[in-house]
């Protein structure tokens, strides 16, 4: 089986050469997700948990438009900009991942597109 690109209707869009999501077997590759507001179209800056409240609201719905949920999601990589929200962070992704969590890794990163201040990918069993 050849990988086939997937493209959700509600996921934040994709502003640069890469695709949403790619399936290949039985695993989705999710791209990064931002804190992305769909009904303005735009942006949001706002506090750590805001932000990261907003990219894992948009991973979850990507993940289930593309007939996967949150408890299928197997790995997990975080992109931090500033390493001191970690903790912060792991209040509002413990709301989502609240048994059983996904493997997962967290990396501090110098900058992020847009401005974000968090970014999550995630691998999924379909």
């Amino acid at each position: 089986m050849e990988k086939k690109v997937l493209k959700s209707v509600r996921g934040a869009p994709t502003l640069a050469p890469y695709s949403a999501a790619v399936a290949h077997r039985h695993l989705i590759f999710i791209s990064g997700q931002v804190a992305y507001d769909y009904d303005e179209k735009t942006m949001v800056s706002g506090t750590i948990e805001e932000e990261a409240r907003l990219a894992l609201e948009n991973l979850k719905t990507v993940v289930e438009e593309l007939g996967s949920g949150f408890d299928r999601i197997l790995k997990v990589t975080v992109f931090l900009t500033e390493m001191e929200d970690f903790h912060r962070f792991n209040t509002v992704y413990k709301e989502f991942f609240p048994v059983n969590p996904p493997a997962r890794s967290c990396v501090a990163v110098s900058a992020l597109p847009y401005g974000a201040r968090v970014e999550i990918e995630a691998i999924a069993h379909i």
